[in-house]
């Protein structure tokens, strides 16, 4: 079998990767040149735990391929795979203009019968406006060739994409036609024979599925969020609280982690567009609408506990702030709290001393020379009066702490992902401020 996946972003890279890494023949496909020279000579633009190695591996077995030209590989395919960018518009809508320049060129270069699968996310109707626009260039050719569209939502972890794709819970698939339902039957096969766990069913479904989950995932975020702004109020202990109803089997421990809000590119993006999806029908998401508050008021809360602790007053202060990307295991800082909370600091005259893993290049992106880059967790904290963690990344969790306080001006630490403890930090002479306790 032999695919091409346009578009080699995340989930494109990703895909493709794992795809090649079955056996399956990949062309992965994208209008920027400068991207596809760079992974032509094995330069990951993203990180991902993993990914690295796969490209090369699979590049070397010459089942994995990039290249700009859609045209040249087209001969012999048997699935095209549309994983371009859906950025949220100014309105909140889904900006489809990607998704609809690619079906437009695989209208004008289809020879042959071939499925086109979305796998980018798209509001429900989508797929059926890419079936549109695909007859359309057709018919401007004059030619009747047969195609199908499906839908395949992708449901990666950023930091877990490789562990997903390769063993993944499910794998949805909105199909039409029984012809499309064995070429995906027999596209994924390989990753589930020891249990078959692909849903076929209508498209529609399959492009609301996508959005669904990430409504349900945000909303038990923002949930816990809320629970944990009333502990502090009552007096209450949000972890205790969570191991509490975590255990009831009805609503299970995940996502139930308390923090400064949820970031990167899906939860945020997703939300808006299901929010306006459903505005343009007539319907308003009551839930989703206060779901979407509370993670813009929770990203502000470390610099309210911030201010409250230097009585409104950070002028020249020096803030550390460990992690900077939405969650760990990702150089993504697209919708990250780190990014609210550092324009906070500085609007309110305060300095910003910046250390994460591995996001630093894409940073200095988004921030220019706005805040210092420290090159270490020990040289962010250097005469600084205030820490703050916003990101769980591992190499955080065992800090030397006699160190950092020796480094320090004021020994202080707001603590973003309820990582540590109180008393632990007490014991060094630390000032801890958590979420929800």
């Amino acid at each position: 079998m032999k695919i091409a996946i346009v578009g080699t972003g995340y989930v494109g890279l990703v895909s493709g990767a794992c795809f090649a890494e079955m056996g399956t023949d990949v062309v992965c496909v994208d209008t920027d040149a400068q991207k596809i020279r760079g992974l032509q000579q094995g330069i990951i633009p993203i990180y991902e735990p993993g990914l690295e190695e796969m490209v090369k591996r699979n590049q070397s077995a010459d089942r994995l391929q990039f290249t700009t030209d859609l045209e040249s590989v087209m001969d012999g395919l048997d699935i095209i795979f549309c994983a371009v960018g859906t950025p949220a518009a100014d309105d909140g809508s889904t900006d489809l203009s990607y998704v609809m320049q690619v079906a437009a060129t695989i209208g004008r270069l289809l020879k042959h019968y071939v499925l086109v699968v979305t796998k980018s996310t798209v509001p429900v109707g989508t797929s059926e406006l890419i079936r549109a626009a695909i007859r359309k260039e057709l018919d401007k050719r004059g030619v009747d060739l047969p195609f199908d569209v499906a839908s395949n939502p992708e449901f990666l972890k950023e930091g877990a994409a490789i562990k997903d794709f390769m063993s993944p819970d499910r794998v949805v698939v909105g199909v039409d036609s029984e012809h499309a339902k064995k070429i995906m039957s027999t596209l994924y096969h390989p990753f589930l024979l020891n249990n078959f766990r692909v849903i076929f069913m209508d498209i529609p479904s399959a492009e609301m599925t996508k959005y669904a989950a990430n409504a349900m995932l945000a909303t038990r975020i923002s949930f816990m969020n809320d629970i944990a702004n009333l502990c502090e109020v009552v007096g209450a202990d949000v972890n205790m609280v969570r191991k509490g109803i975590g255990t009831d089997a009805r609503i299970g421990g995940k996502f139930l982690y308390p923090g400064c809000g949820y970031g990167g590119s899906c939860f945020p993006k997703d939300i808006k567009s299901l929010i306006k999806t459903a505005e343009n029908n007539g319907y308003s998401m009551r839930v989703l609408k206060a779901v979407e508050q509370v993670n813009d008021d929770q990203k502000k809360v470390l610099f309210g506990k911030l201010m409250r602790y230097f009585n409104g007053h950070i002028q020249g202060k020096r803030i550390a702030i460990w992690g900077l990307t939405f969650k760990p295991e990702t150089d993504d800082i697209r919708e990250a709290p780190s990014l609210v909370l550092i324009d906070q600091i500085l609007a309110a005259g305060g300095k910003v001393i910046a250390y994460d893993p591995v996001a630093m290049t894409e940073a200095r992106r988004r921030l220019n020379d706005a805040v210092e880059y420290a090159e270490n967790i020990y040289r962010a904290v250097e005469e600084a009066d205030a820490l703050i963690v916003v990101t769980e990344w591992k190499q955080f969790r065992l800090p030397s702490w006699d160190v950092i306080k020796s480094r320090m001006r004021t020994p202080v630490v707001f603590d973003g992902r309820n990582i540590y403890e109180k008393a632990d930090l007490s014991e060094y002479g630390f000032d801890y401020y958590a979420i929800g306790k």
